[in-house]
C-alpha cells in the first residue's frame, strides 16, 4: 500500500508541477505536511543535496523521499511516479504536435503556462531563501531585527550574487566554493 501511495503522490506532483525542478517544491512541502513522511529540515537537506548532485532536482527529491519511506524500491517507485506523467504527456503531444503546433489556441495555452511555471519557481525560491537566510527560532521568539537574519549566510549570498554577476565562471564553481565555506564556517 505504501508503494502505491508513493507512486500516486509523485504521479500527481509530476502531473501538476509544470516547469519541473524548483516548481516541484511547493508540492513536496504539501506532501510533507499531509503525510509526515519527512520534515521541513529534510526538505532543506534534499534541496541542498539535489542541487549539488547530477540530475533533475525533482527526480532527486522523489528518489530521496521514496528511499526514506520505502527503501530502494520506494525510491524507484516514487521516481517512476514523478516521471510517468511527463512520458504520457510527451507521447500525446508528439502525436498531435504536427497538426496543432501553429494553432492559436495552442499558442495561447503555452503563453498562459509560462506565468504559472514562473510563479511556482518564485515560491520555491522564496522558501529556499527564507530557510537559508532567516533564523526561524528568532522569528518565533520575536527577536530584534538583526537577530532575524543568519548574518553569515546573508553575507555569503551577497558575495556570491556579486561574483556570479561579475564573472563568467561555471555555476559548479560557486556550488563548490559555497560548500567549502559552509564546512569551514560551520553553517
Amino acid at each position: 500500500m505504501l508503494y502505491l501511495r508513493l507512486f500516486f503522490e509523485f504521479f500527481l506532483i509530476g502531473l501538476f508541477s509544470i516547469g519541473g525542478g524548483l516548481a516541484t517544491l511547493p508540492f513536496i512541502t504539501d506532501l510533507s505536511i499531509r503525510t509526515g513522511w519527512f520534515t521541513s529540515t529534510d526538505i532543506n537537506n534534499m534541496i541542498a543535496v539535489s542541487e549539488c548532485t547530477p540530475g533533475p532536482l525533482g527526480i532527486n527529491m522523489a528518489t530521496y523521499v521514496g528511499n526514506i519511506t520505502g527503501g530502494i524500491p520506494g525510491g524507484l517507485i516514487a521516481t517512476l511516479g514523478l516521471i510517468t506523467p511527463s512520458f504520457i504527456i510527451i507521447i500525446i503531444v508528439a502525436h498531435f504536435l504536427e497538426k496543432f503546433r501553429d494553432a492559436a489556441i495552442v499558442q495561447k495555452i503555452m503563453w498562459g503556462l509560462r506565468p504559472a511555471s514562473t510563479a511556482l519557481i518564485a515560491v520555491a525560491m522564496c522558501s529556499v531563501a527564507r530557510a537559508a537566510l532567516l533564523d526561524e527560532e528568532s522569528i518565533a521568539a520575536g527577536g530584534n531585527f538583526v537577530d532575524l537574519f543568519q548574518i553569515k549566510a546573508v553575507i555569503l549570498a551577497v558575495i556570491l550574487i556579486i561574483a556570479i554577476r561579475k564573472t563568467k565562471l561555471h555555476p559548479i564553481v560557486f556550488i563548490g566554493i559555497s560548500a567549502v565555506i559552509g564546512i569551514l564556517l560551520g553553517f
